[in-house]
C-alpha cells in the first residue's frame, strides 16, 4: 500500500481522486500489484456526500508527521501556503508532486535542491502543460540534445480568446466574456490574459531546457489585451494568426525569453491550434523540432499528468530533475534580440519610412505590413518616427 495525502480537494486534486479510482486496476498492475490509498485530504471544506468525505482534515501537521505518507501532492494553487507545505514536506522525507506552476517558477530551484539533499523527489509535470506531456519527455526523452529553443501556446483560455477574435470576428471583451461563461476564464482573469501564467510556464520549460533557473521578474511578458479584430483581420490578410506564446532560445549572448504576442505564419503547425488546445515546440541540436499537443488544463487532463508523477515516483524515480541557481541575471535584453514586426499604421509617412516593406491596405482603412529583421531596439526606434495604431512580434 502506498499511502499519498493530497492537498487540495478543488478542480485538479478531485481530479487526482477520479483518475485513480477510475484506473485503478491498471495503476495498481503498473505497480506490481501495489495499490495507492489516498489516506488525507487537506482542505478548509467538508465534502460529507463524497467517498473521501472521512479522509478531510484541517490539520497538516497530522499529515506530515505521518510515516505512513510516502507522499504528498499538492494542487492548492496559489504561492502559500502551497510553497510553505511543500517545503515542510520535503523536510520531512516526503515525496512532493504538484500542479502548482506558480511556486514551481518562484521557488522551484530551492524545492529541487532540497528535495535532491533529502533523497525524495519534487516533481511538477502538470505545472506546465496541464495533460501534455512535456517536462518528462524533456528531460528524458531529448536528454541526447542540447535543447536550443522552446516555443509554446501555453494558456488556453487566451489560446481560445484569439480563436474567436480570428474565427468568429469578436473583439476581445466579446471573446474574453464568452470565455468565462464556459468557465475557461476566471472572474478575474489578469493571469492569463495579461501573460504571467504563460511566463511562468516557459520559465519553467526554460530553467529545465538549459539547467539555469530564470526568474520571471526578469523576463519581458505581455498579454492579448491590446489585440484588437483590426489587428485580427490585417494579419489575416498577411497569412498569419496570432497567438501568445512563451518563446525561450539559448544565444551567446544569453538566454532570449519573453511573453508576448506573436504572428505565426499559416505554414507554421502552431497556427492552426485552435481554442483551449495547447502546443509545445521543442528544438534539440540532434532531433530538430518536436512538437507536443493537447489540452493544457481541464480537470481530467491535468490530473492525468499528476497521477503519472505519482506512479514515476511509486516505481522509484530514476535521477532527479534540477537546474542550478544563478546569483546573475542570465536573460539578455530582449530589446538586443533580432525581430520582425506585424506593423498597423494610419500614417501615410509610414511608406516613407519603411520604404522596402510590402503594404497591405485594411478593411478600416490603415496600413499593415512587416518590418524588415532588425533588433527591436532599433526598430522600437523606427516605429516611434510614425503613428502606430499596432506592434506585434512575428514568429
Amino acid at each position: 500500500m502506498i499511502n499519498i495525502a493530497i492537498l487540495g480537494f478543488g478542480v485538479v486534486g478531485s481530479g487526482v481522486a477520479e483518475v485513480l479510482k477510475q484506473n485503478a486496476d491498471s495503476i495498481t498492475q503498473k505497480l506490481s500489484g501495489e495499490k495507492i490509498n489516498i489516506k488525507y485530504i487537506l482542505d478548509k471544506r467538508t465534502f460529507p456526500d463524497h467517498e473521501l468525505g472521512d479522509r478531510v482534515t484541517t490539520d497538516f501537521e497530522k499529515i506530515v508527521s505521518d510515516p505512513e505518507i510516502v507522499m504528498i501532492v499538492e494542487t492548492m494553487g496559489g504561492s502559500h501556503p502551497a510553497y510553505d507545505f511543500s517545503k515542510q514536506a520535503i523536510c520531512a522525507g516526503k515525496n512532493v508532486v504538484t500542479s502548482n506552476k506558480e511556486v514551481v517558477a518562484n521557488y522551484g530551484t530551492e524545492l529541487l535542491e532540497l528535495a535532491k539533499s533529502h533523497s525524495v523527489n519534487y516533481l511538477f509535470e502538470a505545472s506546465v502543460g496541464g495533460g501534455i506531456p512535456i517536462i518528462r519527455p524533456m528531460w528524458e526523452c531529448l536528454a541526447a540534445n542540447k535543447i536550443q529553443s522552446v516555443t509554446g501556446i501555453l494558456n488556453g483560455t487566451t489560446n481560445f480568446i484569439l480563436t474567436k477574435m480570428i474565427e468568429e470576428g469578436m473583439d476581445f471583451d466579446e471573446a474574453l466574456s464568452l470565455a468565462q461563461c464556459l468557465g475557461y476564464a476566471e472572474a478575474n482573469p489578469a493571469a492569463d490574459v495579461e501573460g504571467m501564467d504563460t511566463c511562468r510556464k516557459i520559465c519553467i520549460l526554460a530553467s529545465l531546457a538549459f539547467g539555469t533557473a530564470i526568474d520571471p521578474k526578469n523576463v519581458h511578458c505581455e498579454g492579448i489585451t491590446k489585440i484588437s479584430s483590426e489587428d485580427v483581420a490585417a494579419a489575416e490578410t498577411l497569412g498569419y494568426s496570432i497567438k501568445l506564446l512563451g518563446k525561450a532560445e539559448k544565444r551567446a549572448e544569453g538566454t532570449y525569453i519573453i511573453t508576448a504576442p506573436h504572428l505565426v505564419g499559416y505554414d507554421n503547425p502552431m497556427s492552426g491550434v485552435r481554442d483551449v488546445y495547447n502546443a509545445i515546440t521543442v528544438c534539440g541540436n540532434a532531433v530538430g523540432d518536436v512538437m507536443f499537443y493537447g489540452r493544457g488544463a481541464g480537470k481530467l487532463p491535468t490530473a492525468s499528468a499528476v497521477v503519472s508523477d505519482i506512479i514515476d515516483i511509486a516505481r522509484v524515480c530514476k535521477e532527479p530533475m534540477t537546474w542550478t541557481f544563478s546569483d546573475e541575471d542570465t536573460c539578455m535584453d530582449h530589446k538586443n534580440a533580432p525581430v520582425r514586426f506585424f506593423v498597423r499604421t494610419n500614417d501615410p509617412n509610414a511608406k516613407d519610412y519603411f520604404a522596402g516593406c510590402v503594404f497591405c491596405d485594411c478593411e478600416d482603412g490603415t496600413y499593415a505590413f512587416i518590418t524588415d529583421e532588425d533588433t527591436e531596439f532599433k526598430l522600437s526606434e523606427k516605429l516611434n518616427n510614425i503613428s502606430v495604431l499596432s506592434a506585434i512580434r512575428v514568429l
